[in-house]
């Protein structure tokens, strides 16, 4: 496989997950960080990476906004839930293991 189709698969993928995580507003970042280690804010932190990698001009609101499908406040205040204290402990357990 050439790099350029590789890239666009890459790409494809992504922005299938991206979907998937907008539509999946039950799925809370803890719960991500808990189960795989990464969440939407880390996705949205790694486009803000590679855009200053590129010289590409990116705020962190801009790159969480395309993560999210809306304003970071904005889908905090309409999905975000607070978090357990299960939750809290599996995400410090999980913190110490790093």
């Amino acid at each position: 496989m050439d790099d350029k189709t590789r890239t666009e698969l890459e790409a494809a993928a992504f922005r299938r997950l991206v979907a998937h995580l907008q539509e999946r507003t039950d799925v809370q970042n803890i719960d991500l960080m808990n189960l795989a280690g990464f969440c939407r804010n880390c996705l949205s932190n790694w486009m803000k990476d590679a855009a200053d990698a590129t010289g590409v001009p990116m705020s962190k609101d801009e790159s969480r906004e395309i993560v999210y499908g809306m304003p970071y406040d904005e889908w905090r205040k309409n999905n975000q839930k607070d978090a357990s204290p299960e939750q809290k402990a599996a995400f410090e357990m999980a913190s110490v293991k790093h």
